[in-house]
């Protein structure tokens, strides 16, 4: 993986597998028209975006705003033509008036420390009549293979509570949502067979996140914290070895996809 950046390793090795295939499943809940308009919030590195303006060609406006500028870097790179913003998802950077048909916020609503200003944002950037999309993972306690893998970190850093599926349960968005002025708030839980091709990249990014979201992992040295994901990807070698497939790794994941009007 070389030298390459996070953000440079989260498009290379994650977007494709992980998260591409949630963006389409959203646009096919929630149609494109010709000349809409869609935000894509905390977009990362922007496969949401780039999957609506694949959709909507000319014919369609497309903004990601996301609060890392080094993710920004990257989704400017590979979309050059979409517009991107730095932002926080509790204060949008917003032009006077400036109102969407189509938001989505993917796989990002759970690392917002403030929820309700987050859902409030939201739908004062939501045209009247228009479209919310918000895809929470499920805890990972229904994703075996996520759990596993946390597991085996846990034997080194004891307890991890991880960001990543800290809100799971799709009854707390809709009642976030509702209280926030939604309407139409309706949620359903998806399941994907998701693949990998080389499992390797994505036990070490894995294994990153998990010792940064650690008690343990923010208090250690640099040099110290490499070691132990050093540590983690060994011992978590047997879980990817139970979840081969061919060449590849496969898994079940699930997440929440709830919509909502404006």
């Amino acid at each position: 993986m070389g030298q390459a950046s996070f953000p440079e390793m989260y498009e290379r090795w994650l977007v494709g597998p992980l998260f591409r295939p949630w963006a389409e499943v959203t646009f096919e809940e929630v149609k494109l028209s010709p000349g809409h308009r869609v935000l894509d919030i905390a977009c990362g590195t922007g496969i949401v975006a780039r999957v609506a303006r694949e959709r909507l060609g000319a014919a369609g406006y497309v903004v990601g705003i996301d609060i890392n500028a080094e993710m920004l870097a990257v989704a400017r790179t590979v979309a050059p033509d979409i517009d991107w913003r730095v932002g926080n998802a509790g204060a949008l950077p917003l032009h006077d008036g400036e109102q969407f048909d189509v938001i989505v916020c993917q796989q990002g609503l759970q690392f917002f420390p403030d929820k309700p200003a987050a859902a409030a944002q939201m739908r004062r950037a939501l045209a009247r009549g228009g479209r919310l999309a918000v895809a929470t993972w499920r805890s990972d306690e229904e994703i075996p293979f996520f759990r596993d893998l946390r597991r085996v970190a846990e034997r080194l850093l004891g307890p991890i509570a991880d960001l990543r599926h800290s809100f799971g349960d799709a009854a707390l968005i809709e009642a976030l949502l509702r209280d926030a002025g939604f309407h139409d708030v309706r949620s359903r839980t998806i399941s994907r067979r998701i693949r990998f091709e080389d499992g390797a990249p994505l036990l070490r990014l894995n294994a990153m996140a998990l010792v940064g979201m650690s008690a343990a992992g923010k208090a250690m040295a640099d040099h110290e914290r490499m070691r132990v994901v050093e540590d983690i990807v060994s011992g978590s070698a047997p879980v990817l070895q139970s979840y081969a497939d061919g060449s590849g790794v496969a898994f079940e994941l699930s997440s929440n996809l709830v919509t909502a009007k404006g």
